[in-house]
């Protein structure tokens, strides 16, 4: 599904992508964005709520914004996303998933589903824009990763492991696209209040305190991480490359 402006003529503004940005990081992000003019492309899963994005943002009114409904880790979707986007300034890769699987309750089937997601769907249209040259020279790429990769929480092994692969293969992509001047970065953020954790059902409140206090600067916002992101899309952080970035609260220190 494609919904876009019926005017295509781009303005000199910068044209970002956002994967993941029916909610969380990517939601609030794109939310920011919009506030300040970006030229946008959202795509997610979620059909309905990429339509109901359309007409929050006012998108009829906007230079150059559309959604596009992908499954990423269909390369088809993948294809037809690259297809139907133009030359980019700006690509944020926040789509991913967590599961917690003890060690001895993973499987192939697991392993395939988070690598998937968090890992191969990253990588593979990462490929695919660069193939159709639709990656502009200055250009910045930032994949959201997580403190995970760099700590050792129980049940998290498959998780980590698909989060330490992106921050490899992002230091290796800022080197083969340095010399386009194209910036890739990953954001590694702490414990991000979402609804999720902030739904009693599903975490008790000891259980949010236990989190929060593990966080010295207690837990972030999205505003806190999407904040980053916008500095690493921006000129502002034109000699920033192959980095990253931890955004935790604190988390590490202890």
């Amino acid at each position: 599904m494609i919904i876009m402006q019926p005017n295509n003529t781009l303005i000199d503004q910068k044209l970002v992508l956002i994967t993941g940005a029916t909610s969380g990081i990517g939601l609030n992000l794109a939310r920011s964005l919009s506030l300040i003019n970006y030229n946008l492309v959202l795509t997610g899963r979620n059909k309905n709520c990429l339509s109901d994005l359309y007409e929050e943002f006012d998108f009829i009114n906007k230079p150059y914004c559309k959604t596009i409904a992908a499954d990423l880790t269909l390369s088809e979707d993948i294809r037809e996303l690259v297809f139907n986007t133009p030359k980019l300034d700006g690509i944020v890769l926040n789509a991913g998933i967590i599961e917690y699987t003890p060690a001895k309750m993973i499987t192939i089937d697991k392993i395939k589903k988070i690598f998937n997601i968090n890992f191969y769907s990253n990588v593979l249209l990462i490929q695919e824009l660069l193939k159709n040259k639709k990656i502009s020279k200055n250009a910045s790429i930032v994949f959201i990763s997580s403190i995970s990769a760099l700590s050792s929480v129980v049940g998290t092994s498959l998780y980590a492991a698909s989060k330490a692969a992106i921050n490899s293969y992002a230091k290796v992509l800022a080197n083969e696209l340095a010399s386009q001047k194209i910036r890739v970065n990953v954001i590694s953020p702490g414990v991000v209040k979402t609804k999720i954790i902030e739904n009693e059902n599903v975490i008790s409140e000891q259980q949010q305190n236990n989190l929060e206090a593990l966080h010295p600067l207690g837990l972030g916002d999205t505003t806190d991480v999407t904040a980053l992101i916008e500095f690493l899309l921006s000129n502002k952080s034109k000699w920033i490359t192959g980095s990253n970035i931890v955004i935790d609260g604190g988390y590490l220190i202890k």
